[in-house]
């Protein structure tokens, strides 16, 4: 059976005209009906819940109320609890990027700190370059303060960083950000080549353009060499570097980190004051106490190796169950994988048909900035057990292949 569309009645007062390019997040609507528990969804963007490292969690949180109770329900800084922001200095220094603790501010998520980088920076009709595809909710978010976008292709190396010096040119004024998600992007799952990487810091370097290098998944990586950061890569402060723990530990903590210049991250705070005065003192402080005895990095191993099997599982599914003339990427890593349709099919036409059969993808319209190109679909592989992936591209094969003439 298809979904119900509901229609919402005209808003009951005038809306800021901001709100007219701010559209409802195509994944969370199809997540209403694609999570019936009788559908195989691959739709969410979900890590694995039998992973969340449940019981650490709430020791950690036990322990907080039981020692430092008072001081974890009161107001706090701004900038996030110092021992928290010690430990992601100290851990991202491993991989090649050195900050201070001054130069950190924990957020809810990351995706707050897409939103507060935006809302320092953007002026309405401002540019943003993104790859295209890109990631919904940062289109979301820019849109809501009324940037235009600047669209550079993208292909199994990431964005075609090569395409930049010409875009200025078409443009016809410097941009004021570029943003991207460097590694397993999402929603192609594709990873930006170490060349393109340094072209791309070299490019920014001699415009003054600044990178918002979104890296939620960068830690994922199954396969393949660890490649260096845009910001480790960066000397002359045009990189902001965002995390979070949602994809490593659990979303539910809602803490996420923006790593960048010393005066730019003070900004940043001053937005955020305005914002929601503080990250939660209380899961900041259960996550310090946590990763101070956890085995942080057998964690990481442990996801690793769940992740790259369901992958496996899927490519392989994919193998066995797509109708010819069907392609997708070959992630390193990450939670997502991208499939093009057999030429003329369209996955915003397959979906309510998927849903019939009891199986759940997101169409790949709403990841273009541009005009929305409708033969893509997204596929998540961290959130099912093999034997469900396997059944779900079976299912999923079956319809696409029942479309074809």
């Amino acid at each position: 059976m298809t979904a119900a569309v509901s229609i919402s009645a005209p808003p009951a007062f005038p809306l800021a005209q901001r709100m007219s390019r701010m559209k409802a997040s195509a994944i969370r609507e199809i997540l209403k009906v694609a999570e019936r528990p009788d559908v195989l969804s691959f739709a969410g963007g979900l890590p694995a819940p039998e992973l969340f490292p449940v019981e650490a969690i709430a020791q950690a949180h036990a322990e907080v109320f039981a020692e430092e109770g008072r001081a974890a329900l009161q107001y706090s800084a701004t900038e996030g609890y110092g021992p928290l922001r010690e430990w992601i200095c100290a851990h991202l220094a491993k991989s090649g990027l050195h900050a201070a603790t001054d130069q950190v501010l924990i957020t809810n998520g990351s995706q707050q700190g897409i939103d507060l980088v935006a809302k320092v920076l953007l002026d309405p009709g401002d540019v943003v370059v993104v790859e295209n595809p890109s990631y919904l909710a940062a289109l979301q978010t820019f849109s809501g303060y009324e940037a235009s976008f600047a669209v550079v292709g993208s292909d199994n190396d990431g964005m075609r960083v090569d395409d930049l010096e010409r875009l200025l040119l078409v443009v016809g004024r410097r941009p004021k950000l570029i943003y991207l998600v460097p590694n397993f992007q999402n929603p192609k799952g594709t990873t930006l080549s170490l060349e393109r990487r340094r072209e791309l810091v070299r490019f920014a370097q001699k415009h003054r353009i600044l990178i918002l290098e979104d890296n939620p998944y960068g830690e994922l990586r199954f396969r393949g060499e660890h490649l260096p950061s845009l910001a480790s890569l960066d000397t002359e402060d045009v990189v902001i570097n965002l995390g979070t723990f949602s994809k490593t530990l659990a979303p539910g903590l809602r803490i996420g980190w923006a790593v960048g210049p010393r005066e730019l991250i003070r900004t940043l705070t001053v937005a955020k004051q305005a914002a929601d005065l503080h990250t939660a003192t209380v899961s900041q402080r259960a996550t310090a106490r946590l990763l101070s005895r956890f085995d942080y990095d057998a964690n990481l191993e442990k996801l690793r190796g769940v992740y790259g099997e369901r992958c496996q599982v899927m490519l392989a599914a994919l193998e066995k169950h797509m109708p010819a003339g069907t392609r997708w990427t070959h992630p390193e890593g990450g939670m997502f994988l991208w499939v093009e349709l057999p030429r003329g099919m369209s996955a915003d036409t397959l979906f309510p048909l998927a849903l019939e059969k009891r199986v759940a993808f997101v169409p790949g319209s709403p990841f273009f900035a541009h005009e929305p190109r409708s033969e893509f679909m997204r596929l998540n592989y961290s959130n099912r057990p093999p034997e469900l992936i396997e059944e779900g591209m079976r299912r999923l094969g079956a319809v696409i292949a029942s479309q074809q003439t």
